[in-house]
């Protein structure tokens, strides 16, 4: 699994939010997406980095600015490993 996250500058309600996650739904491959105006950023969770032209694109069709764009490897921690304090 994946994890990209992107900076996204201009959202200032929730609508922003949902508008910005249903255009990267429908533009990309993703299991989820949570973009949050107060960090200014979408997290991405997808099988497959998702190809980083398109997702700036996506992002300024929404008519926001997208920023800096970071990927790494993502595996979901069970609780038990969180409470056991392993990786």
């Amino acid at each position: 699994m994946i994890k990209t996250t992107i900076e996204i500058d201009g959202m200032m309600c929730a609508m922003c939010e949902s508008h910005i996650n249903e255009a990267i739904r429908k533009a990309l491959k993703v299991k989820k997406v949570s973009a949050s105006r107060k960090n200014k950023e979408a997290v991405i969770l997808s099988e497959e980095a998702p190809d980083p032209e398109l997702l700036e694109e996506t992002i300024r069709q929404t008519g926001y600015t997208p920023g800096v764009i970071h990927t790494e490897e993502y595996e979901k921690k069970s609780l038990l490993s969180r409470i056991r304090g392993g990786s």
